[in-house]
């Protein structure tokens, strides 16, 4: 059995099918494993999230029906349980996410790939995957030269196309012809502003706390930073996937930005009521309690107006319109959107044009917003395809 892959996809899989008392070998191009796993890592390896499995399923849009079966199979609670057997324990924050309480992910990745080890499985990295042979054997480049292998089964986990330094660079789709790849585009990532060079200059770096972004009746609370080139942040990566789509079909998309979303509307108007006198409108911003950035995004869209009436303060502060013009590169994307067609593999995630070659993780066609369900979905699809995999196999024996 081979792996493609040494992401959670593809160790997860690797995982589900030495259980299953299968040999299994994983292919990497990269020098270690999990890469991109140990980057998630720093900001504390949100694994997983705690909210009612229903609503958890939701949060993969379009995807949601499809993921559902491998999802419930292997959901959060099994995740959990999952890290803790390794000697993890996890905690749920505040929020809902669930971390491991090192907050790292090298931790928990020396504990897997030891378990790995025990039950066989072999680590091959600096292998890059280039597609199969005529005689049916999977090839790889490595740093001497060219090898081959032949395995009963293939499980592929390439990832997306975000992060590239990290392994998955979204090159694979050449190597599969004859099957259906939507493009990737980013998700989770920030957005391009026209910012004024005087507000680019004071604010780049600065975060908006405690805000709330709202496009086309979904909003969300958060927090954000600027950029030199726009924004980004958790309250706009959830809102990722509707304002690409928009910008990619109108070309551009305006969010409305509360810069003080704990406080309503009437309470609000009394904090800035009264004549200002001689105090300039940043001063007075500042008195009621709005920090420099704030201050300076309500002045930046005063001087953007293009000539027209300004609106009133009031309604800048709780909607202050955020012009996006693109989206960042995907290379500086969280994930990727795109990849894999769903009618290309089976329930069982075989491919359907290659009997016995099964894909996990991001190059499937899903995405979904940061808070543990990207890996989530990676750790169940991985599980999924090892799952198919042996099956598919038993299935062979038998005959």
């Amino acid at each position: 059995m081979a792996v493609v892959g040494a992401g959670p996809a593809g160790l997860m899989a690797a995982e589900t099918m030495a259980r299953a008392g299968l040999s299994v070998t994983v292919f990497d191009r990269m020098p270690s494993p999990a890469r991109k796993l140990l980057i998630a890592g720093r900001g504390g390896l949100n694994l997983t999230h705690s909210e009612p499995l229903p609503l958890f399923l939701s949060r993969y849009g379009e995807a949601a029906a499809r993921l559902r079966p491998a999802v419930e199979a292997f959901p959060p609670e099994a995740l959990v349980r999952w890290c803790e057997a390794l000697g993890q324990p996890t905690f749920v924050g505040s929020s809902g996410r669930v971390f491991p309480r090192t907050m790292k992910a090298s931790p928990l990745l020396r504990a897997w790939l030891a378990s790995l080890g025990s039950l066989g499985v072999v680590l091959r990295p600096r292998h890059a995957w280039r597609g199969w042979e005529p005689d049916g054997a999977i090839r790889f480049d490595t740093p001497g030269s060219p090898t081959r292998a032949w395995p009963t089964a293939t499980v592929l986990a390439l990832g997306g196309a975000s992060w590239p330094r990290l392994g998955s660079d979204g090159a694979w789709p050449a190597l599969l012809p004859g099957v259906e790849v939507s493009p990737f585009r980013p998700a989770n990532c920030g957005f391009r502003c026209a910012w004024s060079d005087t507000f680019r200059a004071r604010f780049e770096g600065e975060p908006l706390k405690r805000i709330a972004l709202e496009f086309r009746g979904r909003r969300q609370r958060g927090e954000a930073v600027v950029t030199a080139t726009g924004i980004e942040g958790g309250a706009v990566y959830a809102l990722s996937a509707p304002l690409r789509e928009a910008i990619a079909a109108e070309g551009a998309a305006t969010a409305l930005l509360d810069l003080r979303p704990d406080i309503d509307a009437e309470e609000l108007a009394r904090r800035l009521d009264g004549p200002r006198g001689s105090v300039s409108l940043s001063n007075h911003l500042r008195r009621a309690g709005f920090p420099p950035v704030a201050v300076g995004l309500v002045q930046e869209a005063l001087h953007t107006g293009h000539g027209a009436a300004p609106p009133p303060l009031l309604r800048l502060i709780k909607a202050l319109p955020l012009r996006l013009l693109s989206t960042e590169p995907i290379t500086g994307a969280i994930s990727s959107a795109g990849g894999l067609r769903w009618d290309e593999v089976d329930e069982r995630f075989m491919l359907r044009a290659r009997p016995g070659v099964f894909a996990a993780g991001e190059m499937l066609d899903w995405e979904a917003p940061t808070g543990g369900h990207l890996l989530q979905a990676c750790f169940s699809t991985g599980a999924a395809a090892g799952r198919g995999a042996a099956a598919w196999l038993a299935e062979r024996a038998r005959r």
